[in-house]
């Protein structure tokens, strides 16, 4: 990192604050007259091209002031930006508001997601936690006629899966309450290797019943849905970062949309953010990513080590407020590791 004087430090910090809250270049005579710092316009416009030769600022045009670069950005959050938390009126509220959704991760993956938008001012993205290996919740068995009935599967990170049957023989509805009360005390909690064990070893199920029927189709149910390789990305603020003025060219607003729709190309700079430590701050790509060229992607993983591991974010144009953006991520990725840990922990 290269060393700047106590005074550049103070300049580029106006610069990037500045022009985070306008959208506009900064000039040398505009920070002598709003911030008094005891030096001439010139002495300022001097320092300006010390910052620029050391790759923090950059001159958009000839007459305009200066802007900062993904270097300078870099520069600003690691080394000029003090480590803030959200209000704690924020924090209340936004604890208020999950404590209002039922034990569901689908409806607290879409409060979070609402809530990382409006906070940061900019798009959301959460992705589901994905399970090492999934536990079942509750099973229920319906009736639909004497061959035919509807199993709805609970899992323990409350997704639930439907799946017709077809019976060998006529079954009515006492007969099928019965077995899912027997199956849901018997698999409780349980994986699906855990559930095959326990089938093995408990007495009275024989091939040709039709709690073997039913307790194979679970396991084909939980299998699937272990292995399947996509997950659920949970988006919310488009329309934040269509209104800033860096994406009022038609071409840069539709690469944005083409990366905010793209799972793949999410998924590859998530598996990145699930590897690293608390919050990560990806900006302008840092050379790895061609995507977000003109975007800062901040992260975190979320989740119980050993469990299920999800990632959450938000994305905005390089121009983002930090100090909002960054302490509300790490807050809400705190919220969701206590969901993951009450739904996959207990």
């Amino acid at each position: 990192m290269d060393d700047l004087t106590d005074r550049q430090r103070k300049i580029f910090g106006i610069a990037v604050r500045e022009y985070i809250r306008t959208a506009r270049p900064i000039g040398s005579v505009a920070i002598c007259r709003r911030y008094g710092l005891g030096v001439s316009s010139a002495t300022i416009r001097n320092e300006f091209v010390a910052l620029a030769e050391a790759g923090y600022l950059i001159q958009p045009h000839t007459s305009a002031g200066r802007v900062p670069t993904a270097k300078g950005y870099r520069f600003f959050v690691e080394q000029l930006m003090e480590e803030v938390e959200l209000p704690l009126s924020e924090q209340l509220l936004i604890r208020h508001q999950f404590h209002q959704v039922t034990r569901d991760l689908d409806e607290w993956m879409k409060l979070a997601a609402a809530v990382l938008a409006r906070v940061s001012q900019s798009a959301s993205l959460i992705a589901a936690p994905q399970a090492r290996q999934v536990r079942f919740r509750h099973a229920e068995l319906i009736s639909i006629s004497e061959l035919t009935g509807l199993m709805i599967l609970v899992l323990q990170d409350s997704s639930v899966h439907q799946q017709m049957m077809v019976f060998t023989r006529p079954v009515f509805q006492e007969e099928l309450s019965l077995l899912s009360n027997k199956l849901n005390a018997l698999f409780a909690n349980l994986n699906t290797d855990d559930m095959r064990a326990k089938m093995h070893t408990e007495p009275g199920a024989q091939p040709d019943t039709l709690e073997a029927e039913v307790t194979q189709r679970l396991f084909e149910l939980t299998s699937a849905y272990e292995t399947q390789s996509s997950r659920e990305i949970y988006r919310d603020g488009l329309v934040h970062i269509l209104r800033q003025p860096e994406f009022d060219e038609i071409e840069r607003a539709r690469q944005i949309v083409q990366v905010l729709e793209q799972n793949s190309a999410l998924e590859a700079i998530f598996s990145q953010a699930e590897l690293a430590n608390g919050v990560q701050v990806i900006i302008g790509g840092e050379g790895r990513w061609d995507e977000i060229r003109d975007c800062t992607l901040i992260l975190s993983g979320y989740g119980l080590p050993g469990e299920a591991k999800g990632v959450l974010g938000v994305l905005g144009p390089m121009r983002m407020p930090y100090r909002r953006a960054i302490p509300a991520v790490r807050y809400v990725a705190a919220l969701m590791s206590d969901l993951v840990y009450r739904l996959y922990g207990e």
